[in-house]
């Protein structure tokens, strides 16, 4: 990605924070793996892969790792794949934060939609998400996955001054 927005604590991720990024995925989605009846898929990604693709960025804070989001830019659309703060670290406003990111580098690539699937199970997210202005557009089934896919537009004219 160019032109990212710099956000305080915010960095592109690299190979040494595989690692702490599989450690986050697996903690923070691992509440759903009973409702699901599998692992999310969040866990098993190839965090390496996207992390050599540039597409993750990291939320550090005192030299850790808290979170981390995954941004694939499309040809209007960001689509926002993926997005996990450790449980240890919520509550801080990180999530925001990298919600937040998310925005602002949509908009700062000009991209005037973000988009994202999250799991129907998943129903602390859904509510969140439709809170912070995404709307539903519709549910499928993909992978052996039953998702809820969201958009939000967004106004790439728009970048915040902070």
């Amino acid at each position: 990605m160019t032109s990212v927005p710099s956000i305080a604590g915010l960095r592109l991720a690299t190979r040494g924070d595989v690692a702490a990024i599989t450690d986050i995925a697996v903690a923070a989605y691992a509440i759903y793996t009973a409702r699901i009846g599998r692992e999310p898929g969040p866990v098993t990604a190839d965090y390496a892969g996207l992390i050599d693709r540039k597409l993750v960025s990291v939320l550090e804070c005192e030299r850790r790792v808290m979170g981390f989001v995954v941004l694939v830019p499309e040809r209007q659309t960001m689509l926002l794949d993926n997005i996990a703060v450790h449980p240890d670290a919520q509550g801080r406003g990180y999530g925001r934060a990298l919600l937040d990111f998310a925005e602002e580098t949509a908009k700062a690539l000009s991209l005037d939609t973000i988009r994202l699937y999250t799991n129907e199970a998943m129903t602390e997210n859904i509510a969140l998400y439709a809170r912070l202005g995404y709307r539903e557009t519709h549910r499928a089934e993909e992978h052996g996955y039953r998702r809820v896919f969201m958009q939000k537009s967004i106004d790439p004219r728009a970048l915040s001054r902070d």
